[in-house]
């Protein structure tokens, strides 16, 4: 048996074990203190003349695998989070929605405007390449890409205005329409 004093003696050296263990501050102390109660609990099990460091972190050892075997099989196997994630699916009528409105803006642009949007975003040629291809300088490309994407925004959002504007017409019309 050992004094309970020599327990606490090696209270820093096991934190410090626990630490490498669980790589977590607040596991470690839980470890720790699951450690220190399960020594006191087998103290009649420790021979006298062994070290009282290496008997307690095999028993820190022992409870820390016991803990991550319980976790792995109980808590992975049941767990329903990963087939959740695999079973949803993002809404594809917003982003398809959204890429008819593009579609629709991008007829309005210029010629010059649309090529460069194309060739730069749908395409994702470099900037270079572009310019070589239209050859035209590459400042060029970028200010011509910049005047689109201004454009391409300024469509969007005139139309977008357009768009709540119908919404709160219908809206309106359908109030006027139930409250007769």
């Amino acid at each position: 048996m050992f004094a309970d004093t020599e327990l606490l003696e090696q209270q820093e050296n096991l934190k410090k074990f626990a630490l490498k263990l669980t790589r977590n501050e607040s596991n470690a102390d839980d470890l720790l203190q699951a450690t220190l109660l399960r020594a006191l609990e087998k103290k009649e099990l420790f021979n006298e003349g062994t070290n009282l460091f290496s008997w307690t972190s095999r028993i820190m050892y022992n409870m820390f695998v016991s803990n991550w075997r319980r976790k792995v099989k109980f808590e992975s196997q049941y767990d329903p989070e990963p087939y959740i994630n695999a079973e949803t699916t993002e809404a594809s009528q917003d982003v398809k929605m959204e890429l008819a409105s593009v579609n629709e803006a991008m007829k309005e642009l210029n010629d010059e405007h649309k090529e460069i949007m194309i060739m730069v975003c749908v395409q994702g040629m470099p900037y270079q390449d572009v310019a070589d291809e239209l050859n035209i300088p590459i400042g060029t490309v970028r200010s011509r890409l910049s005047r689109a994407r201004t454009q391409l925004q300024q469509i969007l959002e005139s139309t977008h205005g357009r768009d709540a504007l119908l919404a709160k017409d219908k809206a309106a019309d359908a109030e006027t329409r139930y409250a007769a």
